[in-house]
């Protein structure tokens, strides 16, 4: 049992910068789901695996945990949006946006700084969430997008010096 305080230890964590993701798969190999994540690292070059947490009170947490495939797409500073119709529960967050289904399964939005498409190798146990590792079977990225940042509870732009 730890001795601070929840809310000084999430914000200690936030003067951590992270890019932001959003993950997709499909529900029943049909509809398609997302959700906005910014616990997302890279783990191996050989074998290509990434991964991202996900918390086990999540809306579509059922869905990812027990999907065989998800995409992970870096968005880019002009992405903002998108990062926002992707942390709601709205049903309809792929009407507006331009997207096609991968090659392996899962919805690939179009215009992100990278996206990575990956089938489920493991999961474990993380306290209050689960971490999904995915094993990359292709991307795709575009050098010409920043990525948008997260920090301090904030979006903001990267400074390239």
């Amino acid at each position: 049992m730890t001795s601070f305080d929840q809310r000084d230890f999430r914000n200690a964590l936030g003067t951590f910068a992270t890019g932001i993701t959003v993950i997709t798969t499909t529900h029943n190999h049909a509809e398609p789901v997302g959700i906005t994540v910014n616990s997302f690292a890279s783990v191996s070059l050989d074998p290509p695996l990434v991964l991202w947490c996900l918390d086990n009170d999540a809306y579509f947490h059922d869905i990812f945990a027990n999907c065989s495939h998800f995409a992970v797409h870096v968005l880019h500073q002009d992405q903002e949006a998108v990062s926002q119709i992707f942390s709601t529960k709205n049903s309809s967050k792929f009407n507006s946006l331009d997207w096609e289904m991968g090659e392996f399964g899962s919805p690939i939005l179009k215009d992100c700084a990278s996206h990575f498409e990956c089938e489920m190798e493991r999961q474990c146990d993380g306290g209050d969430h689960v971490i999904l590792l995915g094993r990359v079977t292709a991307f795709k990225t575009h050098k010409d997008k920043p990525p948008l940042i997260y920090h301090a509870g904030e979006y903001q732009v990267l400074k390239i010096l």
